[in-house]
């Protein structure tokens, strides 16, 4: 079957249409950096179209797009992190999609988290995976996962003085 199909075509862009917005949420929340997430996530997407057929066939693309979109996003944040701490230090560019205080606080306080903290409190408390998944998508054991949770749940705690959304949700999927 060609992938240039119709209808893998008509079956990419559902796709993409059903997960794009939501996955460029989770790479900015990773990144804090909302152009270094939209690049990465389309990334992900056009290398997920190369291999449409292939991800299709063996279950759920979205896994797979979404690690890789992670992996490009903390690839390019490691190699800008002094550019990140600049925009840490003089705030948030004025581009960033209106959030609310709450959201903006989390953001803040995220972006302050280790890159492996803040990757798995967004796939685990963002996009609400189960452990297991979040190891498996960072190459991470369980019990490695579980720590970095519970450092940045703790980190976070720290940071954030107003109880958030985050907090609760937190306090719901502790485990």
């Amino acid at each position: 079957m060609n992938d240039d199909s119709p209808d893998h075509s008509s079956e990419f862009d559902a796709f993409y249409a059903a997960t794009a917005k939501r996955l460029v949420a989770a790479v900015y929340a990773m990144t804090g950096d909302l152009a270094e997430a939209e690049d990465a996530v389309q990334e992900a997407y056009v290398r997920a179209w190369q291999r449409w057929e292939r991800l299709t066939r063996e279950g759920d693309p979205l896994p797979w797009v979404r690690t890789v979109a992670s992996r490009l996003a903390i690839s390019t944040w490691r190699r800008t992190r002094n550019r990140l701490r600049a925009q840490l230090r003089h705030g948030a560019a004025p581009d960033v999609p209106e959030l609310s205080a709450d959201r903006v606080a989390l953001l803040a306080a995220l972006r302050q988290l280790p890159a492996q903290q803040r990757q798995v409190v967004v796939l685990h408390h963002l996009l609400d995976l189960p452990v297991e998944q979040v190891a498996r998508e960072t190459g991470a054991s369980n019990g490695a996962v579980r720590t970095r949770l519970s450092r940045a749940r703790k980190a976070l705690g720290e940071r954030l003085t107003d109880t958030t959304a985050f907090t609760a949700e937190g306090a719901a999927h502790h485990g």
